[in-house]
């Protein structure tokens, strides 16, 4: 599992962290029941403090994506339904994000979203 992070981007870094462990789930290159990289481990890596690490991983523990166990690690508890439910919000957010470069308003992303559903 590959995590970027970018400290000059206006994104918290946990927030990147999380987006990244998120993307891998969704993406398949982490398996339900595997585990994640050590807080520690994953701070050095990337060369933060561990609690932003911990952070991040406590937001996907607060949305059922990882189980913490205190001297087992961070462990994936995504099942197919949220892999599936990840890879739509990804789009969904591609889609916000190409929409306001091209100047289109929310408003107008969600209305072209409901006609979209023939």
């Amino acid at each position: 599992m590959l995590i970027r992070i970018d400290p000059a981007r206006a994104v918290p870094l946990h927030e990147q962290i999380d987006a990244g462990v998120r993307a891998a789930i969704a993406a398949g290159d982490v398996a339900d029941g595997e585990r994640l990289p050590a807080a520690r481990e994953l701070a050095r890596s990337l060369d933060v403090n561990v609690h932003t690490v911990l952070r991040a991983y406590a937001t996907l523990r607060d949305d059922g994506l990882i189980e913490l166990r205190r001297g087992r690690g961070a462990v994936v508890r995504a099942d197919d339904v949220a892999r599936r439910r990840l890879a739509v919000v990804a789009l969904a957010q591609d889609l916000v994000a190409h929409a306001r470069r091209h100047g289109v308003s929310d408003a107008d992303v969600v209305r072209m979203v409901q006609e979209a559903q023939c």
